[in-house]
């Protein structure tokens, strides 16, 4: 019988990868963890990596063909907005919060268990105390956290520069000059650079767009 490694996942749990099994072997009850009022809970499923779309696609597409939408309600791949300035420009790229990670809402028994964990690309669920166990619930404050990441808050900035950096100025008034950034207001997208102005140190506000490390 091939061994089974548990795994260390971001959720400060384990998951344990699950053979495709035979539907009347499924006999384990649900967690004794309480449910959500309707029955409903966010359960965490381990992809393979770079497939998380995919199995999004792939486990939408079986809720369907199954008529599984009365047990298994929502799909998630965890993305937040980056926002990060290159070339002048200020971007907003997704990024993936937890890689290799699909949140699913769903009422937890055999029949819906059997369809998620044997949807192509799902190698097994987060919280599976063993091979053939159903796994434990998200706590709800873990939801709360990663549903706000997913777009209640304003997107993350990436900032590339640092107090100390040497700067030239874009565009604006300032254009072609250097200088050194002495303060950075992430809330405001700008920074704060001394540069030298006829032979004096000036401290200038500029935003992050107008401005690229040299």
């Amino acid at each position: 019988m091939e061994h089974i490694t548990p795994e260390e996942t971001p959720f400060g749990d384990t998951f344990v990868e699950v053979q495709e099994l035979e539907p009347e072997r499924i006999e384990e009850e649900p967690p004794a963890e309480a449910p959500a009022k309707d029955g409903r809970n966010w359960f965490v499923v381990h992809t393979y990596s770079g497939y998380e779309n995919k199995v999004k696609a792939n486990l939408e597409r079986r809720i369907h063909s199954m008529g599984m939408q009365d047990k298994i309600f929502r799909v998630l791949v965890p993305m937040e907005d980056e926002v990060e300035f290159k070339d002048g420009k200020r971007k907003i790229t997704p990024k993936k919060v937890f890689p290799g990670y699909v949140l699913v809402e769903m009422i937890m028994d055999d029949q819906s268990w059997f369809v998620v964990r044997n949807t192509q690309g799902v190698t097994g669920f987060v919280g599976s105390p063993g091979p053939g166990e159903k796994p434990v619930a998200l706590q709800e404050k873990e939801v709360k956290t990663i549903l706000k990441q997913m777009g209640i808050e304003a997107p993350k900035l990436k900032i590339d520069f640092k107090k100390g950096d040497r700067v030239k100025v874009t565009s604006g008034p300032f254009f072609d000059f250097t200088g050194i950034v002495d303060d950075i207001q992430p809330e405001k997208e700008r920074l704060r650079a001394l540069i030298s102005i006829f032979g004096r140190e000036t401290p200038v506000e500029l935003e992050f767009f107008q401005v690229e490390k040299v």
